[in-house]
């Protein structure tokens, strides 16, 4: 049977993080599919949090390319450098914005968004092959709980 995802009551996200790994880790164990592991993991994130936007962007022909998402439309072609998920590609380090208007040439695919955190997925060799994209609508909604924890996410991806 698989994990249910939801909500987690305790107020402590350090905790609802050590709850979630472990379910996301027996959810993704045996699958080989990029594209399910990516969608269930933007599932899962999203009822565990109750995060405004999650979603993929995969490196292909030196951009990126909108992949699994779980939220409102989104923009579907980034270059390399631009905005949020691009400097995080480009920079090959997570980046959490407290506030995406103060963000130098932030992308904006929601009027909604707020803040922002970006984890780039790193192959063994070094090359970016993806990011992983979070927004909230609340300020400062991201800190380094998120990023250590979401960068524990990525890993899990990173095994194949």
């Amino acid at each position: 049977m698989e994990p249910t995802f939801t909500q987690s009551s305790a107020t402590d996200k350090a905790e609802r993080y050590c709850s979630f790994l472990p379910q996301l880790t027996a959810l993704l164990e045996g699958e080989t599919d990029l594209i399910a592991r990516l969608a269930n993991t933007c599932a899962a994130l999203r009822e565990a949090f109750g995060f405004f936007w999650v979603g993929f962007y995969l490196v292909k022909n030196d951009e990126l390319v909108l992949g699994p998402f779980q939220g409102s439309v989104a923009c579907m072609h980034i270059k390399k450098g631009r905005g949020v998920c691009g400097t995080a590609w480009a920079e090959r380090r997570t980046l959490v914005v407290p506030d995406v208007d103060q963000f130098p040439g932030h992308i904006a695919c929601s009027s909604l968004s707020r803040s922002e955190i970006v984890v780039p997925l790193i192959h063994q060799d070094g090359t970016v092959w993806g990011v992983l994209d979070i927004d909230s609508e609340r300020l400062e909604a991201f800190d380094d709980t998120d990023r250590e924890n979401l960068e524990k996410v990525a890993q899990l991806l990173n095994e194949e």
